[in-house]
């Protein structure tokens, strides 16, 4: 499968396809090549690889968002019903982040997850 099908597979799987159609449809001459490399190398490229699993990459990509204060971070805990990370576990990555990115960047990011994950997270 070549990476530009394979890469929309995977994002549509982890991000959901209204996410995917909302992200294509708001799309302009001044993104589309944007848009475009993040479904070909990041989602075909990254995600798709076989020696971790989808569940361990949402676990990652929580860690690493959080880590660096980004607003994607939202998105990617929308996307654990979709990967099966739980509450729970989010959690435990957040303290992990806490420990090596700073209390502030996980304080950010667990309002976030609170907000997010709503009732999960109780």
């Amino acid at each position: 499968m070549d990476p530009k099908a394979s890469g929309e597979e995977m994002r549509r799987r982890v991000l959901g396809s209204d996410h995917v159609d909302r992200a294509t449809a708001a799309s302009t001459d001044l993104d589309r090549g944007f848009q475009s490399w993040i479904t070909d190398a990041i989602w075909g490229g990254i995600w798709t690889r076989e020696r971790l699993d989808l569940r361990a990459r949402s676990m990652i990509t929580i860690a690493v968002l959080a880590a660096l204060g980004h607003d994607e971070l939202e998105l990617h805990l929308r996307a654990t019903e979709n990967t099966g990370v739980t509450a729970e576990e989010v959690s435990e990555i957040l303290l992990h982040v806490a420990a090596y990115a700073g209390a502030p960047a996980a304080n950010k990011a667990f309002e976030m997850a609170k907000r997010v994950l709503g009732e999960e997270a109780r």
